[in-house]
């Protein structure tokens, strides 16, 4: 993800600094070439590397590192940690990470030098925001989380809604998306409070990816829209050509292809001439299955050449195997059936591959052995497809449990807090009493006092007796969860790789049908275990039951706001009360996806939801 890197200037006349105009500029510019003292001439060259940062990069480079030199002649330590933070928030935008990190590390080492514990903060902010570009999450989430703590001990309200944000970020990125929605809704209320309408618009971006993430298209496009309207109104090309990725993204999934080459082209139109190299490889890439759908190979040729050479640019890795897969099935498409396999072949060596770009390489090596009748290798590299396939999911749904784990173990820290501070306010609201007795009493009753002690000694006791035998319930009620949480992610876990298992066996079941030798071996063989998979459905009512408990009767509460939905409706509503996507839940009900999404439909049309509103956070609430 793209996160917006926060740029704080300290003097003065800084509150405009997303709000001026072409007339602000030149003043600036005129005060940078005119004045005689370089003071004032080094706020001003401050601020224009301010203002160019997220309107054009180059100039943003050039005035930063004007800024350094004068700083540093001047030996102004406060203004070198801005250039240096100037440098940093730039290379990172340019996914120059070496040199972001040197520029980091650089304003970190000044900072402590001029004790500047908020550029300290910003600065862990840039780092952990480096740290998700290189793809380590852990070490970016450690930096934030520190951050955050330190930012909520001095009370700074916006660093705090910053490292929210970030850490919402993080959370989309190891596809925790309760979480992600979670933290970026804090941040979007400190935000609003603080009325930072730019701010704002980058909480809604992240919601919009967020949407898209859960496959919520119109949501998605909704938020991106908002956000779009905020960046226009800012001037922040930056941002405009993110956003129109991710609307671009929205109605690419929606098969609206003239509307997503529309935006993907129009941040094409931002991202390359400002050298937006993150962006723009997203870019060009969706663009590639795009003209690959339309069967326009020589577009799709030109872009996937583009793509490896900026991926090779920047150390992108995973896009790198990414354009060579879209290379192979470019090949496959217009018969080269030799060099497709020779390249997968050779992307398969990588043993750092991840399992994702593992399962598509098997997948395009079955359907180019399919195109030339070679159904016996077709089948095999399928299967491989499907085991891969299968250990992504594997690993998704682990994420999802380890999601799960998480909002719990939060869920009980908020507890935890809330009682502390009502058992607080009970002693406080005590002690006030106590005080006024003392007062009102307290000219001659010492055998009142002694009284009102025995009897607050006992009064103290009891609350100590009931807390504790409060406490033991709350860990016998706390075990019981925890164990029925297991037990439904362990009982949800089930259901999809048996329903996965179950279609697997329904692919194979028609491919064998076109080969009568197979067909006499195995056809009755395959027509027994699939039966057998597909007899009972004991395994939902273990589900249903464990569901219940931890959701608080779920169903039930359902049924008491439609009272003639269906068991097959409570059951599409049970899996995206667990945030399951469209796809998993086709897989479970082996269904096609248009099935459920048609489900979805009538499932919100029965519980009289209003158009806007979104039947999984709707579900979510209950």
């Amino acid at each position: 993800m793209f996160n917006r890197h926060n740029i704080i200037v300290f003097f003065s006349f800084t509150f405009c600094v997303f709000a001026q105009g072409q007339k602000k500029i030149d003043s600036l510019l005129n005060i940078r070439a005119t004045s005689n003292v370089d003071s004032i001439k080094l706020k001003a060259i401050n601020k224009i590397a301010s203002h160019y940062i997220y309107r054009d990069i180059k100039k943003a480079k050039a005035y930063a590192y004007e800024q350094q030199a004068l700083s540093d002649k001047l030996n102004k330590i406060e203004f070198q940690i801005k250039a240096s933070h100037h440098l940093a928030v730039i290379y990172n935008i340019l996914s120059k990470h070496d040199s972001a990190r040197f520029y980091i590390d650089k304003t970190i080492k000044l900072s402590k030098e001029a004790n500047n514990l908020e550029q300290i903060s910003i600065s862990n902010h840039s780092l952990a925001n480096l740290e998700i570009s290189l793809g380590n999450l852990d070490k970016a989430e450690e930096i934030n989380s520190k951050n955050l703590e330190f930012n909520k001990a001095i009370n700074d309200s916006m660093a705090i809604a910053l490292a929210y944000d970030l850490e919402s970020s993080i959370f989309i990125q190891k596809e925790q998306y309760q979480l992600a929605l979670k933290s970026v809704l804090n941040s979007l209320k400190i935000l609003e409070n603080l009325n930072k309408k730019i701010r704002i618009a980058d909480a809604k971006n992240k919601i919009a990816i967020i949407e898209n993430s859960l496959e919520n298209f119109d949501s998605s496009i909704e938020y991106s829209l908002q956000a779009l309207k905020i960046y226009e109104e800012f001037e922040d090309i930056e941002y405009q050509s993110q956003i129109c990725n991710i609307l671009g993204i929205s109605y690419k999934f929606k098969k609206d292809y003239d509307k997503a080459k529309e935006y993907f082209n129009r941040s094409i139109s931002i991202s390359e001439p400002n050298d937006y190299l993150s962006i723009l490889i997203v870019s060009k890439s969706h663009l590639i299955d795009i003209y690959m759908e339309s069967k326009d190979y020589g577009a799709a040729k030109k872009l996937i050449d583009e793509c490896k050479e900026i991926a090779s640019s920047i150390g992108y890795d995973t896009m790198i195997t990414y354009s060579n897969i879209r290379l192979a099935k470019y090949y496959s498409n217009i018969g080269l059936y030799i060099q497709t396999q020779e390249l997968l072949n050779q992307l398969l060596m990588n043993d750092k591959l991840e399992l994702e770009s593992r399962a598509n390489i098997y997948l395009t090596k079955s359907e180019t052995f399919k195109l030339q009748n070679n159904f016996k290798e077709a089948l095999s590299n399928y299967e491989l497809y499907k085991k891969y396939q299968d250990s992504t999911l594997l690993r998704n749904n682990k994420s999802q449990i380890n999601e799960l784990r998480i909002i719990h173990k939060t869920e009980q820290k908020e507890a935890e807090i809330i009682l502390k501070e009502e058992e607080i306010k009970t002693l406080n609201a005590k002690a006030e009493n106590d005080k006024l007795s003392k007062i009102l009493y307290g000219g001659g009753a010492i055998a009142g006092v002694l009284t009102s002690g025995l009897l607050f000694f006992g009064f103290r006791q009891r609350m100590k007796k009931n807390k504790i035998e409060r406490e033991k319930q709350e860990e016998i009620y706390k075990q019981e969860i925890d164990f029925k949480k297991k037990e439904l992610a362990s009982q949800t876990l089930h259901l999809v790789q048996k329903n996965t298992f179950i279609q697997e066996l329904k692919e194979n079941l028609e491919k064998i049908k076109k080969s009568p030798e197979l067909f006499k071996i195995e056809f009755r063989r395959l027509v027994m275990l699939l039966k057998k998979e597909s007899a009972e459905d004991k395994d939902w009512e273990v589900f249903k039951s464990y569901f219940s408990e931890v959701h608080n009767n779920f169903d039930q509460k359902i049924k008491s706001i439609a009272g003639d939905i269906t068991e097959k409706e409570i059951r599409l509503a049970s899996f995206l009360r667990m945030n399951l996507t469209t796809k998993e839940i086709a897989s479970m009900l082996n269904v096609l996806p248009d099935s459920v999404l048609k489900s979805k439909y009538r499932l919100k049309k029965k519980l009289a939801l209003e158009k806007d509103m979104d039947l999984t956070q709707f579900l979510n609430s209950l």
